[in-house]
């Protein structure tokens, strides 16, 4: 009996839930019922505006702030890119008029060496020159001081030879002033 009474409970709740089932399934879904559209659009209507104010008053100053401050570091960035260039172009024709001075100055200093180089090396052409054609005099009066000496030498050396020669040939004994004075005669 036990059963039977819990199940018979049961069974009489099953009926009212059927009763409230096909009660509920002859009602109109209740958002599309025309008979609290007005209330539906009231409400709606508040929660647009409170949704609207929420939006209006927080949400889009916050976001509005967000680009502001966005736009401004993209144009702060931009000014100072702008500045870096004009600066890094500043600084590049700097150093660019530096390097052609510097050329320039190079050049001029080269030139001014080479001149310089130029100057020397004909001064000490002119010194050498001088100083071989010193050595050049010195050296031709010896050798016309060692010719006059052995050209002296040579007319002595004739001479005897002349009385050598003489005194073997024709067995005659001749004055050395006679030998001299022909040799004298021939240049010797």
């Amino acid at each position: 009996m036990f059963i039977a009474s819990a199940y018979a409970q049961n069974t009489e709740t099953s009926i009212e839930h059927i009763k409230k089932v096909a009660e509920h399934a002859n009602r109109v879904f209740p958002p599309f019922d025309f008979v609290h559209f007005s209330s539906h659009f009231f409400w709606l209507a508040i929660s647009f505006g409170f949704f609207y104010l929420f939006i209006s008053r927080v949400i889009a100053p916050r976001i509005g702030g967000v680009i502001e401050t966005r736009r401004d570091r993209i144009a702060s960035d931009l000014d100072q890119a702008m500045r870096m260039k004009q600066e890094a172009d500043t600084v590049v024709e700097t150093y660019e008029r530096e390097l052609a001075e510097a050329r320039l100055k190079a050049h001029t200093i080269a030139q001014a060496a080479g001149e310089e180089l130029k100057q020397k090396a004909e001064l000490e052409r002119k010194e050498i020159e001088e100083r071989l054609e010193k050595k050049l005099a010195d050296a031709e009066k010896q050798i016309a001081k060692i010719r006059d000496k052995a050209m002296q030498n040579v007319g002595s050396i004739a001479e005897e030879v002349t009385l050598g020669i003489v005194k073997k040939l024709i067995d005659v004994d001749i004055n050395k002033e006679t030998v001299r004075s022909v040799i004298k005669t021939a240049n010797y």
